[in-house]
């Protein structure tokens, strides 16, 4: 008997949580935030923060999965398996994983991740925490076998997951892509993926995020080099440098660090996020950014910082702060709207290495942030970013490495999960055979 719960992350972009049931063991594979409504709670200051609360409250403003309907089968859980550490897949763990008797099962990064949220908050868990690297095995039960296949995302160290079972593998694959070139970690496990495919895939999870992009995902190299271009082939002598990307990325972190060092320029990580993500990395031996970088965490810490750089001369440093999609209490919308002692200029220079995720707040957030560091003459630089996410050509790609009978698209709304349908239908798919799910119902394979 294989049966599916979706949890939450179908239909939606956020709050990603799924249980996978195999005759009488279950594995739970994600527990993350809805971020934007997390932030309404919360009132967050960083976007890739998150503060001890009330579980009841956030569940009742849907910030994080509702795992009631996994009642029955909380017995059973053997495992909790947080893919990657951004908080849209890991964030709900310090809340939620302490309902369920099982160890977490997770790559050293996203355990360090974990372990900095715990001990800022003062937070306890009572699950044993589990480091696995991709590529590696281990026994659930005496017939149910789980595996780390290493995938680049825009976060170190995420995996797929694959649950072996005398009925074929599941496939949990959401936030990956194919890239090449990674700047930090390794490169798609194309063996892992094809040896799985020929030893029969039952169904696959599939991130459907862009997949009505009709491209490949660029690489992580590119942006480095767009960077590059950005940072060393533009006239800023004088002029302060502040960038802005989200906290998790470190292998874009690693870029900026890199190029403002070339100008000759000291480097400024400002903010609990990025702090949090950095000292995670280091702790695993992914970067060694304290010893090239100056990280300030806390946010009167940061004011002080600011005003002596002020005072100093802007033009001496590259700032990393956080607001890459105009958050309210950020520091760079502090910055622009004169709330910090670091006043800006004509031709002070701002590069959004990012992309404005598309919901309303998010748009409306960038909107008021752009207008405002136009009004006081800076330049602006936007979109130098590309995404963690496969699109339609990826995926494709990958359906033909992996062969599953089954396609569960999630990760994605209900345009993308339609676009996901019609790529599988131009492969050969029977529409039956691609399975459209909403928080809280249940999939029996048995009667596919």
């Amino acid at each position: 008997m294989i049966q599916i719960k979706a949890v939450g992350g179908y239909g939606e972009v956020g709050r990603n949580m799924t249980a996978i049931r195999v005759d009488d063991d279950v594995v739970l594979i994600d527990m993350g935030l809805h971020l934007p409504n997390y932030i309404k709670i919360t009132e967050a200051e960083e976007r890739e923060d998150i503060a001890k609360i009330d579980t009841e409250t956030l569940r009742k403003g849907n910030a994080i999965p509702d795992d009631c309907c996994l009642d029955d089968w909380r017995p059973l859980v053997r495992a909790i398996v947080p893919t990657h550490a951004h908080l849209d897949h890991l964030g709900a763990v310090p809340y939620l994983a302490g309902h369920y008797k099982a160890p977490i099962y997770c790559t050293p990064f996203t355990a360090a991740v974990l372990r900095n949220i715990l001990q800022d908050e003062k937070m306890k868990l009572p699950n044993r925490v589990v480091t696995m690297k991709g590529g590696a095995r281990v026994r659930l039960s005496k017939t149910l076998e789980m595996e780390f296949i290493s995938m680049p995302h825009s976060t170190p160290q995420t995996v797929i997951v694959a649950l072996h079972t005398k009925e074929g593998i599941i496939l949990y694959a959401t936030d990956w892509k194919l890239d090449n070139n990674p700047v930090i970690g390794d490169k798609p496990d194309y063996n892992a993926l094809r040896r799985i495919g020929q030893k029969g895939v039952l169904v696959t999870f599939l991130d459907g995020l862009y997949a009505n992009e009709h491209a490949k995902t660029p690489s992580e190299s590119v942006v480095r080099e767009l960077l590059k271009d950005t940072l060393l082939g533009i006239d800023n002598r004088g002029k302060a440098i502040i960038v802005t990307t989200f906290a998790s990325q470190i292998a874009r972190l690693k870029s900026i660090m890199d190029w403002g060092r070339s100008l000759n320029r000291k480097v400024l990580f400002l903010g609990r996020s990025v702090a949090k993500y950095s000292y995670a990395a280091e702790e695993v031996g992914l970067v060694n950014f304290s010893k090239q970088v100056k990280i300030v965490k806390y946010g009167a810490q940061a004011r002080k910082e600011l005003a002596r750089v002020a005072k100093e001369g802007k033009h001496k440093y590259v700032l990393v702060v956080s607001g890459n999609q105009g958050e309210p209490q950020s520091m760079l919308v502090k910055i622009a709207r004169k709330q910090v002692a670091f006043p800006l200029g004509p031709d002070d220079q701002v590069v959004f290495s990012c992309k404005v995720i598309p919901t309303e707040p998010n748009m409306s957030n960038r909107r008021a942030l752009e207008d405002d560091l136009k009004a006081a003459g800076v330049r602006i630089f936007t979109d130098i970013h590309a995404s963690g996410h496969p699109m339609r050509e990826d995926l494709r790609e990958f359906l033909r490495m992996v062969k599953p009978k089954h396609i569960i698209p999630m990760h994605c709304e209900h345009e993308k999960e339609d676009a996901l349908l019609t790529l599988a239908v131009e492969m050969g798919y029977d529409p039956s055979h691609v399975h459209t799910l909403r928080d809280g119902q249940t999939l029996d394979l048995h009667k596919c």
